[in-house]
């Protein structure tokens, strides 16, 4: 019994779906941060200025940007929450006032997925019995742990992930050549992009080479827009 217990274990453990709500956030504040702080500091850069100015930029988009993915995310799936939260109440509310209709609800959608009419009412009495309201939440609603709106947890995950994006752009900017700093940042922030997707990739168990591919075009879109703009008015600070 031990030995089929930690088997199942170990198959649980090989899915990663329990890691989509913080590795999304993760992901997203990483990515923001490298193409945000970089993007900002190609921009500058591409004007012909001098490092200060490019320095401070970079540190100013840095800290705007790490608070701003923070309470952006907060507010989202804050909201997402909220939105939870008023659909599990109503969802209480009619189990109270139509229990009957209710329960032939959740047998309809047990039937639907390929039980058997019978099978899918027994279940349905089964899982009502124990406790109507989870039955109805997870399989009416379709809202369980997994997927469930973490605010806090997305908004520090995006929060402290963009800071450490964006700090890579900036060490660039503070101690490699001024000579040429907006191909290097480029060449490095495509480099940094490129580990990010593999990162992520491995730790959700996804294919690699895809992730590397989306995250690197759309980067190259962003970076190279920035410093069109940056050559296109060529502002001497």
């Amino acid at each position: 019994m031990g030995t089929n217990t930690e088997n199942l274990d170990n198959y649980l453990d090989n899915h990663f779906i329990h890691r989509s709500n913080w590795l999304r956030a993760a992901v997203l504040g990483a990515n923001d941060g490298i193409l945000s702080v970089a993007s900002i500091a190609i921009g500058v850069s591409a004007a012909g200025v001098s490092r200060d100015p490019i320095v401070l930029a970079t540190v100013a988009g840095l800290v705007a940007g790490a608070l701003s993915m923070a309470a952006g995310e907060y507010v989202s799936v804050s909201s997402q929450t909220d939105i939870e939260k008023a659909d599990i109440e109503r969802e209480r509310i009619e189990l109270e006032e139509m229990p009957e209709l209710e329960l032939l609800r959740l047998a309809e959608i047990y039937e639907q997925r390929g039980l058997k009419k019978e099978t899918a009412l027994l279940v349905a009495k089964e899982f009502t019995a124990k406790d109507a309201l989870a039955a109805h939440v997870r399989d009416e609603l379709g809202i369980n742990e997994i997927s469930q709106a973490k605010p806090m947890q997305a908004a520090l995950a995006s929060g402290a992930s963009f800071i450490a994006g964006g700090i890579l752009p900036l060490i660039v900017t503070l101690f490699l050549p001024l000579e040429s700093m907006e191909y290097t940042l480029y060449g490095s922030a495509i480099f940094f992009l490129i580990i990010l997707g593999t990162v992520s990739a491995r730790t959700g168990g996804s294919p690699i080479g895809i992730a590397i591919l989306r995250i690197t075009f759309w980067g190259t879109m962003a970076m190279g827009i920035t410093a069109f703009v940056g050559y296109l008015f060529g502002v001497n600070i």
